[in-house]
């Protein structure tokens, strides 16, 4: 079984990534030094903390095991491991992806796999 991560994104950076196959990072990302991700269970909640009222965003799912040494599980301030990618992403790495509305209150409307 395949463990996936996921990178929110917002479209802006969604159309970058097209036309230029690599994200480098997020501001936060780069002040960080590493990329922020999320598993499966930490997905609706980091949209919901980090990307409220930011419109419509772009889903990309990964398989971890495609980022190797580069991927570590580091805890949050709450104690929760997040993988957090110490390189770039490619865009021929993205499995899939779903374009996520917007919804009232701050949320997004997720595929119902994430529900």
């Amino acid at each position: 079984m395949t463990d996936y991560v996921y990178k929110l994104l917002q479209t802006y950076e969604w159309e970058v990534f097209e036309e230029t196959g690599v994200f480098l990072g997020t501001p936060l990302d780069f002040q960080d030094g590493y990329i922020h991700l999320s598993t499966a269970q930490q997905v609706v909640s980091t949209a919901r903390l980090h990307f409220k009222d930011k419109g419509p965003l772009v889903l990309a799912e990964f398989a971890a095991s495609d980022f190797g040494a580069q991927l570590k599980y580091e805890p949050a301030r709450d104690g929760s491991l997040f993988p957090h990618q110490f390189g770039i992403l490619r865009r021929s790495q993205v499995k899939q992806f779903w374009h996520l509305k917007d919804a009232p209150a701050g949320s997004y409307e997720f595929p119902k796999a994430f529900s």
